[in-house]
């Protein structure tokens, strides 16, 4: 396809965005909403108003796509969001914006959201209620001009009941039908095409045609299916939009969170400060009841906090002063005073938002199916319309009338929301429900990949245990005591932690090496001081014990051994068994000795237990289960483990509420119990039955729908009843995901 200007394109999306681009006059300022990654590239998240059908989601997507600098353009249909990357200038997003404007497409910050959809649900309750006003009336002419035929009724009295459906029906349908209209017209302006214009096309062929027969004085008349067929179609999008709020509702209470007033203390004096615009370092004051605004450390006070917005836990968390504290958290007991360490955008709540958006809008084998059937809907769906009307005229010698009925029917029924629907609802609600359960969803295809797994390999420290040893007894003198600490300050190692934390005294500034697998290496005093494992810093030979342990070498001498203890997650066991019964395998993979893998093992009902592995050893171990055909899900320490979890074919992570962000792993979990690894395998299975029985009826429904409206077995009215029911029930298919107990 060529331009004007000689330049050519591969399809008309990308020839609409050249259209866009070129005539852009928008001067919105989206770009203010947009925040900047890691890589310097920027993201921009906003609702979008208009987005009836998977065929509109391909032409903002592929508009935007052929756009310069753009790395990445997702719109996810049922919580209406558009999310789009680019690199270079932040202001970049002011056009990028404009794109889709002139595409048809409203565009509105994403805490404007509920305000837009309320607006949207209580024009489309008024055009029902017309709609419905209109065919309940209409329907008592029509009886009787169905029930007698014009001899006994009579020319002059048939035109009369039909001049009198005119008036009623042509006010109703010019009003009920501008959800649909306005829709339709947008889109037509700039030369392309979406569900609601043969929607419209439908609706004013059926009124024309009957406009045409009431002054020929004609028998075929169809103002009340014209109306009826509003009447049903308003029906199904307006119960189409109440489920999308539903869908939407988790992303939407977290965002909420994220807007509003917090109390700051500032030089003596105390002011209000909308909580998009903290920064790192203000004192904010938190009431009793009140959400804490941002993430932050307790300055001063003690409470409890309810932290269940971010573990799933749904006991209290005792804060004291020095505890970390989230945004979107409630302080329950006492009065507290936080010093904000991170920005609104850049708090742990607006990054679990991200990464939902990120799960909701993952391109995963069945997301990308529907968007190549949505790819063929507007030529297939005008195409069929036509042949039907010409096949029947020509072919069949059909009134014109009768003919065109059922290509109108034809442009009713054909539609690709149910196909559209069948994926993005069940992600939106599987990922709000699992995130209510504490478990996060960071790659977009983690539910896909969790359902074809047959293998779990455990790491031990911090992931079937709880991770939070503590040092029981040692033999250090001070000295070493105090060189120990000052190494353990620089590992994010359990064990190290726990060493540090039991050290009281001041650590020495070192500049310690980590040699993965084994521990942390420095140079003292021209002194070599190790800190890890028993055979790397010289001890003696396994004695067979199963105690947790850190040694302490200086010079390859070992000094000290520091012993530690450490709690089984209290479900592991059960956790363990679950998975077993349904049909998993699940391996022991630890560094640590032998005896304290096999008697972990052992407790647990693990059969295969592989010890003293080393981080190259673990990638290894996981491509011989790959090479035996398995197909694996890594749990294990996303900061620890992450050459063995990108190893396997998904990977979860316990994490905290402090490094989730960083985390390696597809899906991070929190809290002190295992049981999110078999609720998310439980979703994951549950949710791909959902999209795969959604599917099969999409399928269905178009498969018999098609073929009996071509035939004429179908009128328009049921043609509407037909369609605004499909898309109903892959949205009820859906939701009985909530309806299903977690266990």
């Amino acid at each position: 396809m060529e331009t004007s200007g000689g330049a050519d394109f591969c399809c008309p999306g990308c020839e609409a965005a050249y259209a866009a681009a070129s005539t852009l006059e928008d001067h919105a300022v989206y770009s203010l909403l947009a925040h900047d990654n890691e890589d310097g590239s920027y993201t921009l998240s906003l609702g979008v108003e208009g987005i009836h059908c998977a065929s509109c989601i391909r032409l903002i997507e592929n508009a935007l796509a052929a756009e310069p600098d753009v790395t990445g353009a997702r719109v996810n249909m049922s919580t209406e969001r558009l999310t789009v990357t680019w690199t270079g200038a932040r202001d970049r997003g002011d056009k990028l914006g404009g794109v889709v404007t002139k595409l048809g497409y409203k565009l509105h910050a994403l805490n404007d959201n509920d305000a837009v959809a309320h607006s949207q649900e209580r024009t489309l309750l008024r055009a029902i209620a017309v709609a419905g006003f209109a065919a309940a009336n209409m329907m008592l002419i029509s009886i009787g001009l169905w029930s007698t035929g014009g001899e006994t009724m009579g020319v002059a009295t048939r035109d009369l009941f039909h001049w009198i459906s005119a008036l009623i029906a042509l006010p109703t349908v010019i009003y009920a039908g501008q959800p649909f209209y306005r829709s339709a017209w947008a889109v037509l302006k700039e030369k392309h095409t979406n569900m609601d214009v043969p929607i419209s096309l439908a609706v004013i062929l059926a009124c024309v045609m009957s406009v045409s027969e009431t002054l020929r004085h004609g028998e075929h008349v169809y103002f009340d299916s014209a109306v009826m067929l509003l009447f049903f179609l308003l029906i199904g999008r307006y119960l189409d939009a109440r489920a999308k709020g539903k869908a939407r509702e988790s992303a939407s209470k977290l965002q909420s969170r994220l807007f509003g007033v917090a109390t700051v203390l500032e030089g003596g004096k105390v002011s209000q400060v909308p909580i998009k615009e903290l920064r790192q370092g203000a004192l904010v004051l938190v009431a009793t009841g009140e959400s804490i605004p941002a993430d932050g450390i307790v300055e001063r006070g003690a409470s409890a906090v309810d932290m269940s917005l971010i573990t799933g836990e749904t006991v209290p968390e005792a804060v004291a002063e020095g505890a970390d504290v989230f945004a979107g958290t409630v302080n329950l007991s006492a009065p507290l005073q936080v010093r904000v360490s991170k920005a609104s955008e850049k708090s742990l709540l607006s990054e679990i938002v991200r990464l939902m958006e990120t799960s909701e809008q993952g391109r995963a084998k069945y997301v990308r199916l529907a968007d190549k059937a949505a790819r063929l809907y507007t030529p297939v769906v005008h195409a069929m319309g036509a042949l039907t009307f010409i096949g029947w005229w020509l072919l069949a010698s059909a009134p014109w009338q009768e003919s065109l009925l059922h290509a109108v029917t034809v442009l009713i029924i054909t539609c690709p929301c149910a196909l559209g629907l069948a994926v993005p609802v069940v992600q939106v609600l599987a990922s709000g429900k699992l995130m209510r359960a504490g478990v996060l969803l960071k790659s977009g295809d983690a539910l896909e990949k969790l359902t074809g797994i047959d293998t779990v390999v455990f790491d031990k420290t911090g992931t079937l245990t709880i991770g939070r040893p503590e040092l029981k007894s040692h033999d250090a003198g001070p000295n070493d005591f105090a060189l120990a600490a000052s190494l353990a300050a620089h590992s994010k190692h359990p064990l190290a932690g726990a060493l540090r934390d039991a050290f009281e005294g001041d650590v020495i500034s070192v500049e310690p090496v980590e040699v993965p697998g084994h521990g942390m290496e420095a140079h003292i005093d021209g002194k070599s001081v190790r800190l890890g494992s028993r055979a790397w810093c010289g001890g003696q030979p396994d004695d067979g014990d199963a105690v947790l342990e850190l040694w302490l070498a200086v010079d390859g001498q070992p000094k000290a051994r520091f012993q530690f203890a450490d709690q089984l997650r209290t479900d592991a066991k059960e956790t363990v068994s679950a998975l077993k019964a349904r049909g998993l395998e699940v391996h022991l993979l630890s560094g640590d000795r032998t005896q304290v893998a096999t008697d972990v093992g052992a407790a647990l009902g693990i059969d295969r237990v592989q010890a003293e592995v080393k981080p190259a050893g673990k990638c290894a171990y996981l491509a011989d289960l790959k090479e035996q055909g398995r197909t694996v899900l890594m749990v294990g320490d996303g900061l620890n483990d992450a050459p063995a979890l990108s190893a396997a074919a998904v990977s979860m992570s316990p994490s905290s509420a402090m490094d989730i962000t960083q985390n390696t792993a597809d899906v991070v979990f929190q809290g002190d119990l295992l049981s999110p690894v078999l609720t998310a395998y439980d979703h994951a299975v549950f949710s791909t039955r959902l999209v795969k029985q959604n599917f099969a009826l999409a399928a269905l429904y178009n498969v018999v729908a098609i073929p009996a409206a071509v035939l004429g077995f179908v009128t328009p009215l049921v043609a509407a009843v037909a369609m605004s029911g499909s898309s109903l029930v892959v949205i009820l298919n859906a939701f009985r995901l909530n309806l299903r107990k977690d266990g």
